[in-house]
C-alpha cells in the first residue's frame, strides 16, 4: 500500500509524475534537482502537484512544511514522512 511505501518507491513516483504532467526530461530528474531552478517549476504548478497527490495519495498538505521544499528529495522525504505519520496514526 502507499503508506508503507519507501524512499526509492516515491522517488520512482515523483519522478514518473513530472515526466507525465510537467513534461520534465528524464535526465533532469535527480534528488538534487531544485523545482524552481532546475526544473523550472512555479509555485502554481508546485501546488496543484501537491494537491493532486493529496487527492491521490491521501498525502495530507501541511502548509508550514511546503514552505520548505525546494528539491525532489525534499518532495520525497515529505511524502515519506507525512504518509508514515498517517499509517500511524491510522493504525
Amino acid at each position: 500500500m502507499v503508506r508503507s511505501m519507501q524512499k526509492d518507491e516515491v522517488f520512482k513516483k515523483v519522478s514518473e509524475y513530472l515526466i507525465t504532467q510537467f513534461k520534465i526530461p528524464p535526465e533532469k530528474i535527480n534528488p538534487k534537482a531544485h523545482l524552481f531552478i532546475d526544473l523550472e517549476m512555479d509555485s502554481i504548478d508546485a501546488l496543484d502537484w501537491f494537491a493532486a497527490m493529496e487527492s491521490e495519495i491521501g498525502l495530507p498538505i501541511i502548509e508550514k512544511e511546503l514552505k520548505g521544499i525546494r528539491t525532489i528529495q525534499d518532495v520525497v522525504d515529505y511524502v515519506v514522512r507525512n504518509l508514515r505519520g498517517n499509517a500511524d496514526s491510522t493504525g
